[in-house]
């Protein structure tokens, strides 16, 4: 079904994207601290976890989002959940089809009758940009199997917060247990085994002090707005 909705997608290109980011420079993306991963551009995904293991993986993320959010949410979207205007690269499949559909748009852009409707990042951003970008649209969860547990993260954060001042009361490894167990049940859109969903990010900055109960109130207040 995947495959199916982006062999479309130079169609949607070219209906959708009249008002798109042609106009917008892209801004440089700090890489530094991904591993380098030459000068010929690659077809598959160099920074998945499984290459590359889990602290590049998660940093790759990192780099990415803020690659993403400063040069591509214009048009795709907060979290890359499409408003309609752009492809909602969330389905794009985490395998070496999608990436070479990806990075053949991420190089060489999108014109149509002489108007830029995406433009070329390839030699402005480079590939390591490219990748951590692709990494992190590829990890977004499926928004509405975290909207099942909505409530429940809710009320989590709100507990959070309370914690962030006093956290004598607070289980950190039943916390931390908990939204494990969360995570493992939200999934991908692209395929990708691995969702970075806000339970996971939550998870993740636990280590029972008040403040890092107030990163994970944050996380998981940001999160739950930018859905929505």
């Amino acid at each position: 079904m995947i495959r199916t909705t982006f062999t479309a997608l130079p169609i949607l290109f070219a209906a959708g994207l009249a008002l798109a980011h042609g106009d917008v420079a892209p801004q440089p993306v700090d890489t530094a601290a991904l591993p380098d991963v030459g000068e010929e551009w690659l077809i598959e995904n160099p920074y998945r976890e499984e290459a590359v293991g889990h602290d590049v993986w998660t940093k790759a993320i990192e780099i990415g989002s803020s690659g993403y959010n400063q040069n591509c949410a214009r048009c795709h979207g907060l979290e890359v959940i499409s408003g309609g205007l752009a492809p909602d690269l969330r389905f794009l499949e985490a395998e070496e089809y999608g990436d070479e559909w990806y990075m053949e748009r991420f190089i060489h852009g999108y014109t149509q009758n002489g108007i830029t409707k995406m433009p070329a990042f390839g030699e402005l951003l480079g590939q390591k940009a490219a990748w951590a970008i692709r990494t992190y649209i590829e990890t977004r969860p499926d928004q509405d199997m975290v909207d099942e547990f909505g409530d429940e993260l809710k009320a989590m954060r709100d507990q959070f917060s309370a914690w962030s001042e006093d956290a004598s009361g607070a289980d950190a490894d039943a916390v931390i247990a908990r939204l494990s167990e969360i995570a493992g049940e939200i999934e991908t859109l692209s395929g990708a085994p691995v969702a970075d969903s806000i339970a996971l990010r939550a998870s993740k900055v636990i280590d029972g002090t008040p403040a890092a109960y107030g990163r994970a109130a944050e996380i998981l207040t940001v999160g739950l707005s930018a859905a929505h």
